[in-house]
């Protein structure tokens, strides 16, 4: 292995020898893809825990899972909380499809001797809508809404420079008008700095490895008085009771399980730019599996901070998907202190459902 890296070293430059690692791992996970066909499309609850979060990843067509030094991480991948090096707040509003509104708060606190620990809670508001009965299809003049929640608490820590680990542990709730549901889940992740194909023989500017499983947890039923329904449990025949008390008793239903694995790699870094290329393989529980693609070309500004463009497209190699291109950028200002602001947004369109915004504050301290 090392008489092979010195030969590659010696006779290819470092930028061909990594588009040639990418396409060979494309190739190979687009040979998964054929072999697996969705079969369990729709069979899932709480699916707003698929809504990426934070502009950053979602500007990069959601190819996150290896970056780190991001609050945002805390969704893509737990581990990249602890690298990085200063505490953070982060706010994030999302206008989705049919006013449908996300909204992600997070905050983190890192501990030199222990690590970081971050709190956060992400929530999907569906608006009010009419009610309406079989009587009444026009509307009852009443109105009723859905709300969905995910509260977790995320701890991460190096065991190496080059090598992390996170965990988060999760509430979610589900509410629709008078029927809830709610379940317990985990994500753990870890993140894998090499040091491979480094341009600057840094550690790290080298390529890095992520992968995450998100949700895995206990299944959801819902359950609430909107279940309750007077039954005529014998019809045809009189001398009954024509209204006895009944419910309906759903079935429970398991949380969207998400593999992630990724690599990203910085091709390019001088000393006011650097150019990041990311690239993961999803596989979940309720669809086909896919390939998210991103870029990131970030600018230093001496002395005021950085300027980042970002890239990407989303569920390569899905044969129905309303996904594509992304893009985005972001601004980080730092003040006296050590504070910082950062300001990031992201655009992503869903195909025939319209065009989706991402807006995300984050204040470093």
């Amino acid at each position: 292995m090392r008489a092979l890296m010195k030969y590659s070293n010696k006779k290819l430059p470092q930028h061909t020898i990594f588009f040639g690692i990418l396409i060979v791992t494309l190739l190979l996970q687009t040979g998964l893809l054929e072999a697996q066909k969705p079969y369990r499309v729709g069979t899932t609850a709480a699916n707003f825990l698929e809504l990426g979060v934070g502009s950053d990843g979602n500007a990069m067509g959601e190819s996150y899972v290896s970056m780190v030094g991001n609050l945002s991480s805390v969704y893509w991948n737990p581990a990249g909380l602890a690298f990085m090096d200063r505490n953070e707040v982060l706010f994030m509003y999302q206008p989705w499809v049919v006013d449908i509104s996300n909204e992600f708060v997070a905050v983190a606190y890192i501990s030199p001797s222990a690590g970081t620990f971050a709190l956060a809670m992400n929530h999907v508001g569906y608006g009010n809508e009419p009610v309406t009965t079989l009587e009444n299809q026009d509307g009852t003049g009443e109105l009723y809404t859905a709300n969905d929640y995910c509260f977790s608490v995320t701890f991460a820590r190096k065991l190496a420079q080059w090598f992390a680990f996170g965990a988060s542990a999760k509430y979610i709730s589900s509410q629709i008008w008078h029927t809830s549901a709610s379940a317990m889940a985990v994500d753990l992740g870890v993140n894998v700095n090499t040091g491979f194909f480094s341009v600057t023989n840094k550690y790290e500017d080298g390529m890095r490895i992520g992968m995450s499983i998100s949700n895995y947890g206990s299944r959801m039923r819902y359950d609430g008085m909107d279940l309750l329904f007077p039954i005529d449990i014998l019809p045809n025949e009189a001398g009954n009771y024509s209204s006895v008390k009944g419910k309906f008793n759903l079935q429970e239903w398991e949380l969207p399980l998400i593999f992630r694995i990724g690599v990203s790699v910085r091709p390019l870094v001088t000393r006011y730019t650097r150019l990041t290329l990311a690239a993961d393989a999803l596989h979940p529980n309720n669809n086909a599996e896919s390939v998210n693609v991103g870029a990131e070309y970030a600018i230093t500004i001496p002395g005021s901070g950085s300027f980042f463009l970002r890239g990407g497209y989303k569920s390569l190699f899905m044969d129905e998907t309303e996904f594509g291109g992304t893009f985005g950028g972001g601004l980080k200002l730092n003040f006296l202190n050590n504070y910082a602001i950062k300001v990031d947004y992201a655009f992503k369109p869903v195909g025939i459902l319209g065009n989706t915004h991402s807006y995300t504050l984050g204040v470093i301290f």
